[in-house]
């Protein structure tokens, strides 16, 4: 039997019982999150705030680290058992002082959703110089699941979810220039790496955490209607995706497979939550189950094959996750050895 998800070995849909229509709250009916502690990134916006509502509804005590305070203070206002802190995952300083500060009280990390990402935006760069999606959509996760370590091990039994997306699609990860230093910078492969980028850590994350009961996954929420993802995207790169047709009208079949936000959040709330998963790690999720692995001669890049769902062969290719996670300990001078107490 296998004991890891490389190369997609453990890539086969459970069977839930729920699908791509169904919600947060519908997937976490029964369970009770009372006494545990939660973690969600960008939990104060879009899939995030409902992510947010549906555990602390649940019971949970949920932490929001987020870039504006007053807009979370804002949007967060009403909902119980919740807690809002400072933490900008493009600024290496801010993550760190956010996990020091979640350590001082001696909690345990039951569940971290690392939820905040940034999507098709222009060239830009953090501090160190790394290109901006890929330092908030995958560095930023890194030092985080890296600083909190010992809350997520003391937690005995705790999940760690990176709400990825199907454009890991667009891109294996560019070991050979992942900052965009000698190629041009294209926003959708710059978005694309640092999805892949996601998916290989959790996979790696899982093979090495599952020893001290902490267990990772990967996860598409979905297309969804509503959300401040794509607001800084130009209308051409929905073209190009082929999402939109020439005159710049949202194609129809699109639009039919749009999720709601309660139905976008429903993955993350059930690959979080759901018994199912209790005995599987390292798995990437969709609709509210395990994806089915597709080969690498598959791609969305083309609008034949733009509704396709599923995971990329590469993006849990057990070599390149073991070579990321060398990488990245070298490019932010992150030890990240699982063996804090």
């Amino acid at each position: 039997m296998e004991t890891n998800n490389y190369q997609g070995a453990l890539q086969h849909p459970l069977g839930s019982g729920f699908s791509a229509t169904s919600t947060a709250t519908e997937v976490i009916k029964g369970i009770d999150l009372k006494g545990k502690i939660a973690i969600v990134t960008g939990g104060n916006a879009g899939i995030g705030l409902e992510t947010t509502k549906v555990l602390a509804t649940a019971g949970a005590t949920v932490i929001v680290p987020a870039r504006d305070i007053e807009k979370a203070k804002k949007n967060l206002e009403g909902i119980p058992n919740v807690e809002i802190e400072a933490m900008d995952l493009a600024k290496p300083e801010t993550i760190h002082a956010f996990a020091e500060k979640f350590l001082a009280t001696g909690r345990p990390l039951h569940i971290l959703i690392n939820n905040a990402g940034i999507m098709w935006v222009p060239l830009q760069r953090d501090s160190r110089g790394f290109e901006s999606q890929l330092s908030t959509n995958y560095f930023g996760q890194f030092q985080l699941v890296a600083k909190l370590w010992p809350a997520l091990k003391n937690a005995k039994g705790a999940r760690v979810v990176n709400v990825s997306s199907l454009g890991h699609h667009m891109a294996a990860f560019n070991f050979d220039d992942p900052n965009f230093e000698q190629r041009e910078y294209q926003t959708l492969l710059g978005y694309g790496q640092s999805k892949t980028a996601s998916n290989l850590f959790a996979l790696e994350l899982d093979n090495r955490a599952k020893a001290h009961q902490v267990r990772a996954y990967s996860l598409h929420p979905g297309s969804i209607a509503g959300t401040e993802l794509a607001r800084d995207a130009d209308i051409e790169l929905f073209k190009q995706m082929g999402f939109f047709d020439e005159n710049g009208n949202i194609r129809p079949e699109i639009l039919a497979s749009l999720k709601t936000i309660p139905q976008g959040a429903a993955t993350s709330v059930w690959v979080a939550t759901s018994p199912l998963l209790n005995h599987i790690g390292g798995v990437y999720c969709e609709d509210a189950d395990i994806a089915e692995l597709l080969s690498d001669d598959t791609s969305i890049q083309t609008n034949a094959k733009l509704h396709q769902s599923g995971v990329m062969d590469y993006s849990l290719d057990e070599s390149s996750a073991k070579r990321l996670w060398e990488l990245t300990e070298k490019m932010t001078g992150i030890e990240f050895k699982l063996t804090r107490s």
